[in-house]
């Protein structure tokens, strides 16, 4: 029977930052281990074309938080990227979120300008204001405005995201879709936005790069439980899944990726374009725009949600509501039972987390 001090099951970037964290802090043996043929979860990329291609879609780290930058910044240099988001609305490609700059490439400058005041005195400059709350005003013009950008750009894509109308999700999803009172045409405001120089696979490889630290990929935990003995379990892996769906199996959205490589030195004009009202794909990325690579190919990805089906495709985005969450909770329970494990991350924790979400969650637990 082997020993080890911890296991971490699930090599993104969850895992790999607790990982760092325990060989460095507590100076303990840590073995990690991923059913995937590739560290890095979701955040992988690899090069083609001289392209840093991101294998499950576009990833840009953005924060306000100093300590996770400072924490990632020792194992990566930042190529400075502030990232921009265009949507096909009426044929022309607009800035998303909706904004100041939007309102007046699709409306008459008498209408945007109008527009532009009633949202300035409701709700102040620089304010986002959440779709379904600006639906409630008792104003007919910004009833207007928020019934075209409710139809527009938000029902058609949350339909095709998320399988249901925009009523029912969680607010907390709901609310990352906002209209933006400003000419700030970023898709994040937050202080610390970039890409890791090299890419994000080379900066994880760094964090992974310690004695202490074993990595085994192909390997699922099911694979080795019986033959290992640990002091403590941090699983980063679907807690139903963990327990054998013995309370029923949590609900995901999931992503089909369909990449394809262009003879042409760009495809589109912006790394990432939403199509809410055309085709069954909700965006297409394309890659080189985010490192400024090099090369007279590129390479895009067209993204068509779908349910997720286990066996058939990666679990994505938890489907957040009452029901679903209450169901989680009987899994937290149980798994408060054994003192040795401990759930995090995405699918541990059953949560949607950007990159900087889910390092901080690490970086201020107890370990």
């Amino acid at each position: 029977m082997d020993k080890v001090k911890n296991i971490i099951v699930g090599c993104g970037i969850t895992g790999i930052t607790l990982a760092r964290r325990i060989a460095e802090e507590k100076n303990e043996e840590v073995l990690i281990i991923d059913n995937k043929d590739h560290i890095g979860g979701n955040c992988y990329d690899y090069y083609d074309e001289n392209i840093c291609v991101h294998k499950y879609g576009t990833h840009i780290f953005h924060t306000d938080n100093k300590d996770v930058w400072n924490f990632l910044s020792k194992f990566t240099k930042w190529h400075p990227y502030m990232h921009k988001v265009k949507a096909v609305i009426e044929g022309i490609e607009i800035p998303v979120p909706f904004n100041i700059n939007s309102m007046e490439m699709v409306f008459p400058s008498c209408l945007s300008e109008k527009l532009q005041q009633k949202l300035v005195e409701k709700f102040g400059f620089g304010k986002k204001v959440p779709i379904l709350e600006l639906r409630k005003c008792d104003d007919k013009d910004l009833n207007f405005l928020a019934d075209y950008i409710y139809k527009r750009i938000f029902l058609d894509y949350t339909l095709k995201q998320w399988g249901v109308k925009p009523e029912d999700l969680d607010p907390l999803v709901t609310g990352r879709v906002p209209v933006y009172v400003s000419r700030d045409d970023r898709y994040f405001q937050n202080k610390y936005q970039g890409i890791p120089l090299n890419g994000y696979t080379k900066m994880m490889e760094k964090m992974l790069d310690h004695p202490l630290i074993k990595v085994k990929l192909n390997t699922s935990f099911n694979d080795i439980k019986n033959s290992i003995e640990y002091e403590k379990l941090y699983y980063t892996g679907a807690i139903d899944e963990y327990f054998d769906y013995k309370f029923g199996e949590l609900p995901y959205r999931s992503i089909n990726l369909d990449f394809q490589k262009y003879d042409k030195e760009y495809y589109q004009s912006n790394s990432v374009i939403n199509y809410p009202e055309n085709y069954t794909f909700t965006r297409i990325g394309e890659y080189k725009y985010f490192l400024d690579d090099k090369s007279d190919k590129t390479i895009v990805s067209f993204e068509y949600p779908e349910a997720f089906v286990r066996g058939k495709n990666e679990r994505y985005y938890p489907i957040i509501n009452e029901e679903n969450l209450a169901l989680y909770q009987k899994y937290l329970d149980e798994a408060k039972k054994d003192p040795k494990l401990m759930f995090l991350g995405r699918l541990g924790d059953y949560k949607y987390y950007d990159m900087d979400k889910a390092i901080e969650r690490v970086l201020n637990m107890e370990i």
